[in-house]
């Protein structure tokens, strides 16, 4: 059972490709996706893969990868004391004709954020906000043209919102690390975010993902091989997720390897909490990096 909960925003500053495995589509390589709504995902044991993975070079201890995030298949094997669920998409960056891009978001998305930080930590109490389709709501009307907002190549009935503008401030503070390299970016998701109705953004999420050609090339002939042109999609740069943390007891059996929740949560948070971590595919041409903020 697990003892402590906590909530961790992913922000992505590069292209992630974590893989769905298979392709039904035109594009060779898709994304993770929610069955229901279409929406990319990125899966807990993906998430608790790469930090497992990277759990050293993060500054975590050796001895605790084992007993903290579990032991690899062929050892003596035991649970880790702790887990990540699938990390839910909160806002998506949107074309946009002014401002170059929005964080698109929706009520399901922003309702989704408010029960897991309820869950899991200390929430702040949003206001319930509905929108119809074809309109939107801004926190800011700066990029409003005769109260139009465009994105890509659809027109939006733009209404400003003070109470959107509330929730916009509240989740830049929460979901990004309040350094100098992130002022920018916290700015601009309390300035440029746009409710959007859950159809509107559904489409978005799923048509608006960065879809990159490979090649591979016969260097005999230097054209393309035999079936060496694909498609591969990525979450584009500026998405933001959150995914539940939680952490029991260490559970390896061993006296002197026991931990309590408290103690595991405290060795994992500074590991992880606004820290660069490389999740999904395609890392050596510098996909998948994220960066983790963790709340409670």
């Amino acid at each position: 059972m697990f003892e402590k909960t906590a909530s961790v925003f992913l922000y992505t500053i590069s292209p992630v490709h974590m893989g769905a495995g298979q392709a039904i589509d035109v594009i060779d390589n898709p994304i993770q996706r929610e069955r229901h709504t279409r929406h990319p995902c990125f899966a807990g044991s993906g998430i608790k893969g790469a930090v497992r993975h990277s759990y050293q070079i993060l500054g975590g201890r050796a001895s605790d990868v084992d007993r903290i995030l579990g032991p690899d298949s062929d050892d003596a094997l035991h649970a880790g004391a702790v887990s990540f669920g699938d990390a839910q998409l909160v806002a998506l960056p949107v074309r946009s004709l002014r401002g170059s891009y929005m964080y698109a978001t929706c009520p399901q998305a922003l309702s989704r954020v408010q029960r897991m930080t309820t869950l899991t930590a200390a929430a702040e109490s949003w206001p319930a906000l509905q929108v119809a389709d074809g309109t939107c709501l801004v926190s800011h009307s700066q990029h409003l043209f005769d109260g139009q907002l465009h994105l890509e190549a659809f027109q939006y009935q733009a209404t400003e919102s003070s109470e959107l503008g509330v929730v916009a401030a509240d989740l830049a503070r929460r979901a990004l690390p309040s350094t100098q390299a992130f002022e920018f970016f916290q700015q601009k998701l309390q300035a440029d975010l746009v409710l959007l109705s859950d159809t509107d953004f559904g489409y978005f999420s799923e048509h608006a993902m960065l879809v990159e050609p490979h090649v591979r090339i016969d260097s005999a002939t230097g054209s393309a091989k035999k079936g060496g042109l694909f498609y591969t999609e990525n979450l584009p740069p500026e998405s933001l997720l959150i995914a539940p943390l939680m952490a029991s007891r260490t559970r390896t059996g061993k006296a002197d390897d026991a931990l309590n929740a408290d103690e595991v949560f405290l060795r994992i948070k500074p590991i992880l909490d606004g820290k660069l971590l490389q999740i999904g595919g395609d890392a050596t041409t510098g996909r998948g990096l994220v960066v983790a903020t963790i709340e409670g």
